[in-house]
């Protein structure tokens, strides 16, 4: 099952996408599928009929790993 993911790339906006394994400890790259801005669009420096994509881990400064659809009501969140 793809989990959807947020890249933080270096001096890039970040990018939303889907990966089927999240890197390990020993890992130096990341593969990702369907990548896309936070609003949707494409990117624009992906080339058209690409499927998979793969970003090298000393270029990405974090990665938010999104909860399931459905399962957003177990996330306890911050609260006043």
């Amino acid at each position: 099952m793809a989990q959807t993911v947020i890249l933080h790339v270096q001096n890039e906006d970040p990018i939303i996408a889907e990966t089927e394994n999240l890197p390990g400890s020993t890992d130096t790259l990341v593969t990702i599928t369907n990548p896309r801005r936070r609003d949707g669009k494409s990117l624009t420096h992906i080339t058209e009929g690409s499927v998979a994509y793969i970003y090298p881990l000393n270029r990405i400064t974090f990665i938010e790993v999104m909860a399931p659809p459905g399962e957003e009501s177990d996330i306890i969140t911050f609260f006043r």
